[in-house]
C-alpha cells in the first residue's frame, strides 16, 4: 500500500485504525488536510470545491484548492495547484496525494488534465480519492493514467525524417 503506513482503514464505518508514527504522516492526515484545503477553494462559478494535500518524499505536505476564473480555461484544479506549490519549493518526488470535494455519494476523481500532471512527477505513487466522510479509495497514478505518456518517453528512440528540399 506504498510508503504510508496503513493497517486497513479504507471508511470509517469499519472500525479499522492507521498507525501513528510521530514522524510520518498517515492517509487519515492527508485526507484531513485535503479536506481542510477545499475550505479556501475559490468556485464561483461551478460552486464544485475541490481541495488537495501532496505529501512528498521528505514528508513535508503541499495544500492545494482550485481556483477558478471568469476566463474558464485559466481555473486551476486543486491537485495542480498542490504540485506546484510544491516544485516551487524545490520537490519533485511525491509518495501520496488526497483530494477531497463534497461529493457525497462517489469518490471524487481527478481530471484527465491533473492525471497527466500527476504523472509528470511519476506513475508510481499513491492517489487517495475521498468522500466528505473520511472514506477512501486508493489507486497508484498508473492505474489513473494507463499507457501514460511520462518524461522518459521523450528520451526513446525516433525515427529521424530528413526534410524535404525545395
Amino acid at each position: 500500500m506504498g510508503d504510508l503506513q496503513i493497517e486497513m482503514l479504507h471508511g470509517k464505518d469499519q472500525g479499522s485504525q492507521l498507525l501513528h508514527h510521530p514522524d510520518r504522516v498517515t492517509v487519515e492526515g492527508l485526507i484531513h488536510q485535503s479536506l481542510e484545503a477545499k475550505e479556501f477553494s475559490y468556485c464561483p462559478y461551478s460552486n464544485f470545491r475541490v481541495g488537495a494535500a501532496l505529501l512528498a518524499h521528505d514528508d513535508r505536505v503541499f495544500t492545494g484548492c482550485n481556483v477558478e476564473n471568469a476566463c474558464n480555461n485559466l481555473g486551476v484544479c486543486a491537485e495542480r495547484n498542490a504540485i506546484a506549490k510544491a516544485v516551487s519549493e524545490g520537490r519533485r518526488s511525491f509518495k501520496a496525494i488526497a483530494i477531497a470535494s463534497d461529493l457525497h455519494d462517489q469518490f471524487i476523481s481527478p481530471c484527465g488534465g491533473c492525471r497527466q500532471f500527476m504523472r509528470e512527477f511519476g506513475a508510481n505513487w499513491d492517489v487517495y480519492l475521498t468522500k466528505p466522510d473520511g472514506s477512501y479509495l486508493e489507486m497508484k497514478v498508473s492505474e489513473l493514467l494507463p499507457v501514460s505518456f511520462g518524461p522518459e518517453d521523450l528520451s526513446m528512440k525516433k525515427v529521424v525524417k530528413i526534410p524535404n528540399e525545395y
